[in-house]
């Protein structure tokens, strides 16, 4: 049973990679503002690369029933963070604008990959997958936060700017 759940959590993980990377790809594809392309295009990018490890991941299970010990060290978000801290992007997209739309289904994204990969983690007795899929979630929440974090100053800034603030 166990052989069946990791193979399945793997195949799902790498679906729901494949899914978010072709959602960055339309949204940076689309957008007019070229800083939302480069976040985009960065998060894609970093999609593809946990397609990657997670079929390397995927492979070594089908062939060894075991996972590999991998580097889980190349955090990349933190690219996407210096873009957004720069301020252009924050004055390019309106909060009711497709950006911020394209933000806000993101957020849900990471956190539902989020959601699976720290379930499987808590779930696995083998200490390599559960590494894999804590190292995996933190990733995620890395983006989940700069995502967030966005999202929240877009609100903010359509907030003040229609007058909602009760003072």
């Amino acid at each position: 049973m166990e052989t069946t759940k990791a193979t399945e959590i793997l195949k799902m993980a790498i679906l729901m990679e494949k899914r978010g990377k072709a959602f960055y790809e339309a949204v940076a594809e689309q957008t007019k503002s070229e800083e939302v392309k480069k976040i985009f295009t960065i998060m894609a990018s970093e999609e593809q690369t946990h397609i990657e490890f997670l079929s390397r991941q995927y492979l070594s299970y089908q062939k060894n029933h075991e996972f590999v010990k991998d580097d889980f060290n190349g955090k990349a978000y933190g690219s996407i963070a210096d873009l957004i801290l720069s301020g252009n992007v924050k004055k390019q997209i309106s909060a009711a604008s497709y950006e911020a739309a394209a933000i806000s289904a993101a957020i849900d994204m990471e956190t539902k990959a989020i959601e699976v990969y720290s379930k499987r983690a808590a779930e696995t007795n083998d200490a390599k997958e559960k590494e894999l899929y804590l190292w995996l979630a933190d990733w995620e929440k890395g983006h989940h936060k700069i995502l967030n974090n966005l999202n929240e100053e877009l609100k903010q800034s359509i907030w003040f700017d229609n007058q909602f603030w009760p003072f």
